[in-house]
């Protein structure tokens, strides 16, 4: 969430930059402003009431040590009344405390001033595309037919099984996906990111700290006996290991990696838009995520593209990447990039991986913080980014390599699999 010192200070440039999400925050940022001016009125008198108590603590000590008893009878009797006084103020600072978070927990983060004003998707802005897309033979068909005829997924197992939207992945197919999970943490590992191995459910407290909470838990599988969440990505149990810690600035940066499944209770829908691998409850993720000094995140932003970048380009595949424009923004970040992958059979664009720097606010939620080289505690940098989301990766790699023969696997992956054709 956001800092109140920021917003205080920086009042109209938060409503500025909030507009480009398409939403006027004014009258909430000046509520925000007005409690959190009673709230430091309210610790001031309290500090003030409890400093006092002290005082007059210290002097009936000594009143009674010196014989006065009965004037030090009469000053507890003050010090009583300062009691009250205290427990009744810092009740009300409570109260403004939780009032304030509330309100706080209501504004997405502040977009980055290169982020495009825009409403919907149709508003983000390409800034680069790369690849060809492949001529296919007459009888090229969607990945989800390639599926069943090669006989690599089947959906209808995994609805019988569970329900819609939780594939079985089959022979080649189920070896081509821990290919393509291994091939990624490879890259990731050798471009410097240490592998975790995380819980796929977190506790609330998790779920609160990098923002899915309360914004998002409609979309997370809830196991309400245990009060826990099954993990929509390894962003969530990967950035709150981090919960709670002071790091040195000398730790800086941290990059760490990690293969999770993903859940998502995503609303469901009709067409060949989410026909097969496009949209899914259960899919598998390699994610990366990054600390960072705030002086040097978006340098590493820009690092953490590059690198999804050329993941895809040794795979081969046709891809563009976005700048989401404020309106598509999701609610912690401050800026995003998504890639996109083509799928020549659906003719379509297909979203893989969202790179994004959420600056201090998941930070500030975290209480994650380094010691600076002034001493003082302040609150780092986070970013993550899918590298990379599996099925639409293998939704592009079905569809755009597919020939009369059979598929092709990419070179890239063949030291993986142990075969070069799906047939």
């Amino acid at each position: 969430m956001l800092q109140v010192s920021f917003i205080r200070e920086n009042r109209d440039l938060v409503i500025k930059r909030l507009a480009k999400r398409n939403i006027d925050v004014s009258s909430l940022i000046d509520e925000v402003i007005v409690l959190d001016e009673d709230r430091r009125r309210l610790q001031t008198e309290l500090d003030k009431t409890l400093a006092e108590s002290n005082t007059l603590s210290k002097e009936i000590g000594l009143l009674f040590k010196s014989g006065q008893v009965d004037k030090a009878n009469e000053m507890k009797q003050k010090t009583t009344e300062l009691k009250d006084t205290s427990k009744i103020v810092s009740e009300a600072l409570n109260k403004k405390a939780d009032d304030l978070n509330e309100l706080l927990y209501k504004i997405p983060n502040i977009p980055n001033e290169i982020v495009p004003s825009g409403n919907t998707d149709e508003d983000n802005e390409e800034v680069f595309r790369e690849g060809d897309v492949p001529e296919l033979h007459g009888d090229a068909l969607p990945h989800w037919e390639l599926a069943k005829k090669y006989d690599i997924i089947d959906f209808e197992l995994g609805n019988k099984i569970t329900g819609s939207g939780f594939p079985v992945y089959k022979g080649k197919g189920a070896k081509l996906q821990r290919a393509l999970i291994t091939y990624f943490l490879d890259k990731n590992t050798a471009a410097g990111y240490t592998e975790y191995q995380l819980p796929h459910l977190v506790n609330e407290a998790s779920g609160f700290g990098t923002g899915q909470i309360p914004d998002k838990e409609g979309q997370m599988y809830h196991v309400t006996e245990d009060n826990l969440y099954l993990i929509p990505t390894a962003e969530v149990p990967g950035t709150n290991i981090f919960r709670d810690v002071v790091l040195n600035e000398t730790d800086l940066p941290i990059g760490i990696t990690s293969y999770t499944p993903c859940f998502r209770r995503e609303a469901g829908s009709y067409g060949a838009h989410v026909r097969g691998l496009n949209r899914l409850h259960q899919f598998d993720k390699v994610e990366i995520l990054r600390v960072e000094h705030p002086d040097h995140s978006y340098v590493a932003l820009d690092g953490m593209v590059d690198h999804v970048k050329v993941i895809l380009k040794e795979l081969k595949l046709p891809y563009r990447i976005l700048r989401l424009c404020g309106g598509d923004l999701g609610f912690t970040s401050a800026l995003t990039y998504d890639f996109e992958v083509f799928s020549t059979a659906q003719d379509r664009w297909l979203e893989i991986s969202s790179v994004s720097n959420f600056e201090t606010f998941q930070a500030n939620r975290l209480k994650l913080r380094f010691k600076n080289s002034d001493g003082k505690n302040e609150l780092a940098h986070t970013l993550n980014g899918s590298s990379l989301a599996l099925p639409r990766v293998l939704a592009g790699i079905l569809e755009n390599y597919q020939t009369k023969d059979g598929i092709k696997v990419p070179e890239v992956l063949i030291p993986y699999t142990g075969f070069d054709i799906i047939n």
